[in-house]
């Protein structure tokens, strides 16, 4: 964790609360990326443009630093390709048995102070701390 600074992290929290707070105000909706995400891949209501414009904006926000930046994000993925996509689908497939996931429970929800969402988040905390010590001490991947 050589590049955390309190301030980015302070500034990057503040922006994401301001984030899920104005969309609550302006929509009634709940800032839930899965929730966004699932809605444009599985229409079923007429609300589709602005989930489209939302997740352009989320996409659009990696575009905005690099050109910033002067060059992109250096990402280092360990895992194999197939990992990776095997990791995607398990993803997807708790969002939908938690029905939501990390944004949706984890800040709005629980800002909200919902029960279930404090449940969820419990649940997201856990197996994240599980799953770490596992891979990095337990089968010694570190």
């Amino acid at each position: 964790m050589e590049n955390f600074t309190p301030y980015s992290a302070l500034l990057g929290g503040a922006l994401i609360g301001a984030a899920a707070t104005l969309m609550l105000w302006v929509n009634g909706r709940i800032t839930g990326i899965s929730g966004i995400l699932g809605g444009v891949l599985f229409p079923a209501q007429t609300d589709t443009l602005w989930r489209i414009l939302f997740i352009a904006g989320l996409l659009s926000g990696a575009i905005v630093y690099t050109l910033i930046n002067g060059s992109p994000i250096e990402l280092q993925i360990q895992a194999t390709p197939l990992l990776t996509i095997v990791a995607g689908f398990l993803v997807g497939f708790g969002t939908r048995l938690g029905s939501g996931c990390t944004s949706g429970h984890g800040i709005c929800g629980i800002a909200r102070v919902s029960k279930r969402s404090f449940a969820a988040t419990a649940v997201f905390m856990t197996t994240a701390i599980i799953t770490v010590f596992l891979v990095r001490h337990a089968l010694g991947d570190s």
